[in-house]
């Protein structure tokens, strides 16, 4: 087991960020669709691989929460589109596909859950494993956000995926994870101080009462029974504040319509630790400190968890002033997004190319009798 941690004071963004130009690629790039098992959704992708060469270790990208395309377009940043040619231009074969009802992706992306993401990923990867010029063996799986969870969940049900590669992955438990991230969004916002803690109070019971009527046929009639309880409570406390206005809402109708849909219901009550337990391939895990989508706090899960199922091969990196899509920011805030300029950073590519070479390096050299003594 390796961590790393990356300090220090960036002086210069360029340094660590890369522009991909739309020239003339290097590589070739094929677009293709497929089909899973029972033809009910077929899938659009595009896979980038060397001009020259073949056998090539492959990986195919997978996307966290919300309808992406197959570049990763998220506020004008196309993270799995320079992903892919950054990585395809160091050597390795590249699979980013539409996400259901996307593109040329059919599906209802509304209906499906993380499991459901985890087997598109997988057959994906059935997919590349008859493409030619393609390592069957060596196709490793690559998720960011939820993507995270989805390609765990994928590896701890098939032994044909070869590795992992979390970017800002998903390695705690669902009703965990949505108390913290709620929280640190919550604690950066402009709220005020007062209702920053009545709206950390509601959202952790409204989620605990969620996760505790997952499977329940009457979950909205709980959920809706929590905050008319809470805002019972909440109306008395705010008398007590002498505040002639209250600006504060806790959006329950939208909530509850979330809250009651497959996704929902599956995500809340995803058990990071028992899936990271049963992985036994090579893990990478990527994080930004200035993540408040998915805490940095997620690298020790994948450490700890992964560890409990006997698995020490994972390298967990926390690179300073990055936010949930590894670009460097200021306010780190969701809306800051779109008015940041930089790619993708080069930083974690660097890392993550280094990671892949250094593991194919180790399963392409033959035991030598001095590594027969260990």
């Amino acid at each position: 087991m390796k961590t790393i941690k990356l300090i220090g004071i960036i002086l210069c963004p360029f340094i660590f960020s890369i522009s991909f130009a739309q020239n003339a690629l290097p590589y070739k790039q094929d677009s293709v669709l497929f089909y899973n098992r029972d033809s009910s959704i077929r899938y659009g992708a595009t896979i980038t691989m060397p001009l020259h060469g073949k056998n090539f270790t492959a990986i195919v990208l997978v996307s966290g929460t919300g309808k992406q395309d197959r570049d990763g377009s998220m506020a004008g940043h196309p993270i799995f589109s320079q992903i892919a040619d950054y990585l395809t231009r160091k050597g390795f074969a590249v699979l980013r596909m539409d996400d259901r009802g996307v593109g040329q992706t059919t599906g209802k992306y509304e209906d499906a859950t993380t499991e459901d993401f985890a087997n598109d990923a997988l057959v994906a990867l059935h997919y590349l494993q008859k493409y030619k010029n393609i390592n069957p063996h060596k196709i490793g799986l690559l998720g960011h956000s939820e993507g995270g969870a989805a390609i765990s969940i994928a590896a701890a049900k098939s032994k044909d995926v070869a590795f992992l590669i979390s970017i800002a992955g998903l390695a705690m438990n669902g009703l965990d994870a949505l108390i913290k991230q709620n929280e640190d969004l919550v604690n950066h916002s402009v709220l005020s101080d007062t209702n920053k803690v009545r709206s950390n109070e509601i959202d952790k019971l409204m989620f605990i009462t969620a996760y505790e009527y997952a499977d329940s046929a009457n979950m909205k009639d709980k959920l809706n029974e929590t905050y008319d309880n809470w805002k019972k409570r909440d109306d008395a406390y705010f008398n007590t504040l002498n505040v002639k206005f209250d600006h504060f809402r806790f959006p329950v109708y939208s909530y509850i319509q979330s809250a009651t849909t497959p996704w929902y219901r599956y995500f809340i009550r995803y058990n990071a630790q028992l899936i990271l337990s049963h992985i036994k391939v090579p893990v990478l895990a990527l994080n930004g400190d200035k993540d408040l989508m998915v805490s940095p706090d997620n690298l020790k899960n994948w450490e700890n968890y992964l560890s409990e199922g006997g698995n020490k091969n994972v390298t967990t990196v926390l690179l300073p002033g990055l936010n949930h899509l590894f670009l460097h920011c200021e306010t780190c805030q969701i809306n800051e997004y779109g008015s940041l300029h930089e790619g993708f950073s080069l930083e974690a590519l660097n890392i993550i190319d280094g990671w892949l070479k250094a593991l194919l390096y180790r399963s392409d050299t033959p035991p030598t009798k001095q590594n027969n003594l260990h």
